[in-house]
């Protein structure tokens, strides 16, 4: 599921020789690079079919030549990927919205029109996307998301912090409560549900192995799943939003090296890991197997709910790496495909429909998880290289500079 605070650097734009241009915090931009393939795998599992043929329950075939290594394959996204890098995702967008405030202080610019602008950018981007190339759009999430924290961001951050947590708190508590009764009820569909849900698999194929009207079509049915998840991973996303936003306002992520920003990643990566790895292994044990279908949805909630210790694991775990010698290499080679994450987020997008849609190669849900999945990594590497060579020559990808023109509409905007 999106991408993402991927959303454009947010340094502000002065011509160099008004001002020098801010510092970028190389951490942040690693960890949207890092956040950027998981998003990948998670959104290829939907696109390429195989979240749809899995079935859950312990009956997932991770493709329609399930091997040992495809069911292996599924179940590792699952269980480490699935549901943990848009929140990732969402902390950045908060924690850059922060830089955004920084960034219109600096040039003296309102800042509610100027993101207001930026958002709407999104949300039309955002919809293009959703219709043409993958349904499980999140631009259009944080665009209308991102209201709240344009309302909100003149609250204290201990008060942003507190409402963070009661945001989490209530929608894990409607969570618990809806996967309660799902456990409760049997799950069988009968022959007739059985029936009905195999008809919906073989009709949503053959739109996507169709034409281009049929894809957008099927893209477009999808809209109210679409809704539906909204209303239910918005809260979360909210949340993170908030959580960000608050790091950023305390400089979490920019002030590196003191023993006791040392001390509490460790501590946050150790909780995260007791606490998030065993509701991903929950998560893939219910919607991969063994678990039988009655237990499938209580399993993803569980895994849901635990899945921001995970995400708080990996980012605290790769801070404290991006200090060392060999981490801050990593961190130089993943950063900059985060400055560029939004234009790598819908290049992604436009692969896999070419792909596994009748845009092109029409694969849908007749590749193995294990090919799929080890295409995609090759595919983040080749994104890793371009961004390279992208960012030495330029500052902004180019639909990072389509919306910062959005952002700074009738301002000065940089030339490379």
């Amino acid at each position: 599921m999106k991408r993402p605070e991927a959303i454009g650097p947010a340094a502000a734009i002065e011509p160099a020789a008004v001002r020098p241009r801010p510092h970028r915090i190389v951490e942040v931009d690693a960890l949207r690079g890092f956040a950027l393939c998981g998003i990948f795998l998670a959104n290829v599992l939907v696109m390429s079919g195989l979240d749809g043929l899995s079935g859950g329950g312990g009956g997932g075939s991770a493709g329609p030549t399930a091997s040992g290594l495809d069911q292996v394959a599924h179940w590792l996204v699952m269980a480490l990927v699935q549901t943990k890098f848009y929140l990732l995702f969402s902390f950045l967008f908060g924690y850059s919205f922060t830089l955004q405030t920084d960034a219109a202080e600096r040039d003296g610019a309102p800042f509610a029109p100027r993101m207001l602008r930026r958002l709407l950018g999104l949300f039309v981007l955002g919809a293009l996307h959703a219709v043409l190339l993958y349904p499980g759009d999140i631009l259009t999430t944080y665009a209308l998301l991102g209201l709240i924290l344009l309302a909100a961001r003149a609250v204290d951050p201990a008060r942003m912090w507190r409402a963070a947590l009661r945001v989490y708190g209530v929608v894990a508590g409607l969570y618990l409560l809806l996967g309660a009764a799902v456990a409760l009820v049997d799950a069988g569909e009968g022959d007739e549900g059985l029936a009905a849900s195999a008809a919906s698999a073989a009709e949503l194929t053959a739109a996507y192995r169709g034409g281009p009207a049929d894809v957008v079509r099927a893209n477009m049915d999808a809209w109210s799943d679409i809704l539906v998840g909204l209303l239910m991973m918005g809260g979360m996303v909210v949340a993170a939003f908030l959580a960000g936003f608050v790091a950023g306002r305390r400089r979490l992520l920019a002030d590196t090296g003191t023993p006791e920003r040392t001390a509490r990643l460790r501590r946050v990566c150790l909780w995260g890991l007791a606490v998030g790895l065993p509701g991903g292994v929950l998560m893939a044990a219910g919607t991969v197997g063994p678990l039988g279908a009655r237990w499938e949805i209580p399993a993803f909630i569980l895994g849901m709910l635990t899945a921001p210790a995970l995400s708080a694991a990996y980012t605290s775990a790769l801070l404290l790496w991006f200090a060392t010698p060999r981490g801050a290499r990593l961190a130089a080679r993943l950063a900059p495909a985060g400055r560029m994450a939004l234009t790598n987020y819908l290049a992604q997008s436009l692969v896999m429909a070419l792909v596994f849609t009748g845009y092109g190669a029409a694969l849908y849900g007749r590749v193995g998880a294990a090919a799929v999945l080890g295409g995609t990594l090759l595919f983040y590497g080749f994104q890793l290289a371009a961004s390279a060579w992208l960012m030495s020559r330029h500052r902004l990808g180019p639909v990072e500079r389509l919306l910062r023109a959005v952002t700074l509409w009738g301002r000065p905007t940089p030339r490379s």
